[in-house]
């Protein structure tokens, strides 16, 4: 950091960069409280599609005993062909979106698979939209975390740094210059009685 001069552009420049911090300040709070905002917005989602995708697993425990028979090949029946997401910009910040989750049609013989397979699929092309749709979410959540936290530091450092710091710059300048000018009012003074006397 430069060191402090002690003169009436000095001064100016510290009431000039007090001023700026102080303008800047707010618009930091706001970005720090919209954020917090967001993120309670995508924890409230996360923890929705948690219970979605909590529901949709017990429906299929409870309705489809079935499956515990591994004599049934259901696992290559749902396979994903492309998953679509984008970006949204929120407060300033890019946010992954799901789009949609493509599933690639498995065909299969009705007559060798039994009638509660459709079902299955159907259920399990859900869940797996919801994994999919958790786990952006969460990365969501990261990404907002992240940026809170940087804003939350820029805000503590004008708060709780830069703007005492630089009041504390003026108040020393203002009381170097009033002793100068004490000094010198003096100064002339004794001069003046030296002339005088």
């Amino acid at each position: 950091m430069r060191r402090l001069t002690f003169n009436k552009a000095a001064l100016h420049q510290q009431i000039r960069l007090l001023k700026r911090y102080r303008q800047f300040l707010p618009s930091l709070d706001l970005k720090r409280k919209q954020l917090l905002q967001e993120r309670a917005k995508a924890q409230a989602r996360l923890s929705d599609t948690q219970k979605q995708l909590e529901l949709c697993l017990d429906w299929v425990e409870t309705e489809l005993p079935m499956l515990a028979d591994s004599r049934i090949e259901v696992e290559s029946l749902v396979k994903i062909r492309r998953i679509k997401t984008t970006e949204k910009n929120s407060v300033g910040i890019r946010l992954p979106v799901l789009e949609a989750v493509e599933f690639e049609p498995v065909q299969y013989s009705y007559f060798c698979k039994p009638h509660w397979v459709d079902g299955y699929i159907h259920k399990m092309q859900q869940a797996l939209r919801l994994n999919i749709q958790l786990s952006i979410e969460q990365q969501r959540l990261d990404i907002l975390q992240q940026a809170l936290r940087k804003v939350t530091q820029r805000v503590n450092l004008f708060d709780k740094v830069l703007i005492p710091q630089t009041l504390d710059n003026i108040r020393k300048i203002r009381i170097y210059l009033s002793d100068n000018e004490r000094a010198a009012v003096i100064r002339s003074k004794i001069t003046k009685q030296k002339r005088a006397g």
